[in-house]
């Protein structure tokens, strides 16, 4: 008996290599894929509940998407999760005890063979502001802002509970 919570999330993704994108998600996932078809394969993930599929066709694949993430229940669990990831050498940033998308995580970046960024992050509480290195052009992770960073104005006044620098204003662009 599937004891699965419904409703489910789906999360369908254009990729341009499908068997290299089977080969990362086998590993990032921790399991084989459930359906391999020509041009197509899908996982069914208990944990979290996810249904992703993806799609053979490079002409669809985005440079526009912003990015999925897996948020796990323990520190524990997301320094488990990192090893593993080490291990396999596909991780391809750290970012603990950071201000993002108005909360103070713990968490790491995958990037599969098309680009698209995974984060798996442990939220230790809500936060005020974002780190100011997400509105900037060259940020790698998070919710990279298309507003030019110098626009991001920061009252020093409210980041008095922050280290200094640590975060961007509510409204700035930034998540």
């Amino acid at each position: 008996m599937n004891t699965t919570s419904f409703p489910r999330m789906h999360v369908s993704l254009y990729v341009s290599d499908l068997e290299k994108t089977v080969n990362f998600y086998n590993l990032f996932f921790g399991k084989k894929a459930d359906k391999v078809k020509p041009g197509y394969a899908k996982y069914i993930l208990e944990a979290p509940s996810l249904i992703i599929s993806f799609v053979e066709n490079a002409q669809r694949v985005k440079s526009s998407f912003g990015h999925l993430g897996l948020q796990v229940a323990t520190k524990e669990e997301m320094e488990n999760r990192l090893a593993k990831a080490k291990e396999q050498k596909i991780v391809s940033l750290e970012e603990m005890g950071t201000a993002c998308c108005y909360a103070i995580q713990d968490k790491f970046w995958v990037n599969d063979p098309d680009g698209h960024q995974w984060e798996v992050y442990y939220f230790h509480e809500d936060a005020e502001f974002n780190d100011p290195k997400y509105t900037q052009e060259t940020a790698e992770a998070c919710c990279t802002s298309a507003q030019e960073p110098s626009k991001a104005k920061i009252n020093l006044a409210q980041l008095s509970n922050q280290e200094e620098g640590a975060a961007c204003v509510p409204g700035s662009g930034c998540c």
